[in-house]
């Protein structure tokens, strides 16, 4: 396809290049805005950009617009398709560009020129009778937006700034194919039934209370499930020759001015006031983890020195950005920070990559790797950075790793290695990482005795596996879509009598399988079968336990398994034993 690039050129791309994607989908933002334009012809019109996996256009409409209208507003973009027209690119003087939108009535668009540099060059893009002022780029004519769909109505601030007016945002997204259209909507339906928010909450393991947005407060079943992956965590870590420490949650603003955090990480810090010095909740954990390396004289025998923290960190975060587990203002940090000498580097970024392997494909998850490299706002020398960035690249490359390279991507005291994970729906999250440090050692004076008998400064690596415990859940419960595996199921067994009679056989069973370390429920109300069987499908429960007349009598249990159904009847052993190797 044709793209009028923001340049004026005219390039051949296609919807696989970035470039193109963006193009197709702007289009399709300024048909909707035409249509809309069309149909509610004093609406005004804001900005109407691509996004990921789609496009939105602010509008301010004069009347309540709901999603009752987007049918009709589809039908007349189908019509604009249809109609075949040209997207013409022209660029004008300010002052041409402010007259026309002034005659049209568009405030918004108003604002946005009066606002650009006065050297910077205007373009307009034309189709039809519609005309907006925008940089491009475009698709050369409407007929090439094949599928679309509008698929929500939210309501946004001009700017993001909540003391202008509340715009009008409909989100919609549009693909070359209808196949490719239906195959995203499909995805997207899945990714709704499994949204972590409403899972959580029908499952019991989580709430967001209006007296704390952002912090999440864990239920019963909740804590249970992240209590199972810090054993998890704990287990091999310390297998890995890890130590494990814990920091304090408030610490002095001399802290965080040395750390560097005061300066590049100030407004996203909670901040007091303790006996009239300035103090923060850490954003972090690192800063904590240098002042316990400092506490005793170190030696090169001591390296590498592994220490592992879980500890609960505070972010300020806006409120629209938050969602549910994912984007929270404090969640528990599995971090490590190793201390090493420079010839460990390699080997020890080499066992991070192994562990944070091992912990992703014990989920079933696939991952990719970026090397993220030397941001604008960094600090220190072109030398350490260089030498940091090689280190990572070199450990990489030794275990056969592909990796993208992601520039100007890096943390602002070193270069990283982030791990991508992709769920079962085929969508990808930012979770490990690995952040190779040369600056903090040096502002914290970190030293460790060398075989020479001389002092040396250690080099450090950052790094989580899953790296916020409370959105790793959240990714779990949309991955597993609430149904975990046996040994992560906050309850693995639930044990339904078909009535009072049976219940001391029900009891009996109960505890021999909490005896056995099975977490198991007894679910003794007198209710239906049917009705307690149905429930503990809702619940997602991996196996149930029918106990009636006849498993009295033979001293048996009948099974019924998650998504199987009845597996027939067993010893109870024999059943603890499945339960128990069930993975």
């Amino acid at each position: 396809m044709k793209v009028s690039m923001k340049d004026g050129s005219v390039q051949d791309l296609t919807f696989a290049d970035e470039v193109g994607q963006e193009a197709f989908r702007h289009t399709t933002s300024h048909i909707l805005a035409q249509a809309v334009k069309r149909l509610y012809p004093d609406t005004k019109l804001a900005i109407g950009p691509a996004v990921k996996d789609g496009y939105y256009y602010d509008f301010e409409f004069s009347f309540p617009f709901t999603t009752e209208h987007l049918a009709e507003v589809e039908k007349e973009m189908r019509r604009i398709v249809k109609e075949s027209l040209p997207l013409e690119r022209s660029v004008v003087s300010r002052e041409e560009a402010l007259k026309l939108m002034e005659e049209r009535g568009e405030s918004y668009k108003v604002e946005m020129i009066q606002a650009l540099p006065k050297e910077e060059e205007i373009s307009l893009y034309r189709q039809g009778e519609f005309v907006d002022f925008c940089a491009g780029p475009h698709v050369s004519n409407t007929s090439v937006i094949k599928a679309f769909k509008l698929q929500s109505v939210a309501g946004a601030y001009w700017h993001g700034d909540e003391n202008n007016q509340m715009l009008t945002r409909i989100y919609g997204t549009s693909f070359p194919k209808a196949d490719e259209l239906d195959a995203y909507l499909k995805r997207m339906e899945e990714a709704r039934l499994r949204d972590h928010r409403k899972l959580g909450k029908e499952l019991g393991l989580f709430a967001i209370m209006d007296e704390g947005p952002g912090f999440p407060f864990f239920l019963p079943k909740g804590m249970v499930l992240k209590n199972l992956l810090i054993d998890y965590w704990r287990q091999l870590h310390l297998r890995e020759g890890y130590v494990e420490i814990s920091t304090p949650i408030i610490l002095s603003r001399h802290l965080w001015e040395n750390s560097g955090h005061w300066d590049h990480y100030k407004d996203n810090m909670y901040t007091t006031v303790i006996d009239e010095e300035d103090y923060a909740v850490k954003p972090m954990n690192c800063p904590g983890g240098m002042l316990v390396y400092k506490v005793e004289p170190r030696s090169y025998k001591d390296l590498p020195m592994r220490v592992g923290e879980l500890g609960l960190v505070h972010r300020h975060e806006k409120s629209g950005q938050l969602h549910g587990l994912m984007r929270v203002r404090c969640f528990t940090q599995d971090d490590a920070h190793i201390f090493m000498t420079e010839d460990q580097i390699r080997d020890e970024i080499k066992g991070v990559a192994r562990l944070i392997d091992e912990v992703y494909s014990k989920f079933g998850f696939k991952y990719h790797v970026e090397l993220s490299t030397r941001p604008e706002n960094s600090m220190g020398s072109d030398a350490d950075w260089e030498m940091a960035t090689e280190g990572l690249r070199g450990a990489l490359e030794e275990l056969g790793m592909d990796y993208v390279v992601n520039e100007g991507d890096g943390a602002f005291y070193g270069p990283k290695i982030d791990f991508h994970l992709e769920d079962s729906i085929g969508r990808t999250w930012q979770c490990g990482t690995i952040q190779l440090d040369f600056q903090m050692p040096q502002r914290f004076e970190l030293e460790y005795t060398g075989a020479d008998g001389e002092k040396h400064r250690p080099i450090m690596i950052h790094r989580v596996a899953f790296g916020s415990i409370e959105r790793f859940i959240g990714i779990l419960i949309e991955h597993y879509a609430g149904k975990f595996p046996t040994w992560l199921a906050p309850v693995q067994v639930k044990i339904l009598p078909v009535s009072d009679k049976f219940a001391d056989y029900a009891q009996k069973v109960t505890d021999e399988l909490k005896a056995a370390g099975i977490r198991v429920e007894l679910d003794g109300r007198s209710e239906k079968l049917g009705y307690k069987i149905r429930e503990a499908q809702m619940q997602k429960v991996p196996y149930m336990i029918i106990v009636g007349e006849k498993e009295v009598a033979e001293n048996v249990v009948s099974v019924r398994k998650r998504d199987e159904g009845d597996i027939g009847s067993m010893e109870l052993k024999t059943f603890t034993e499945k339960v128990l190797e069930d993975k």
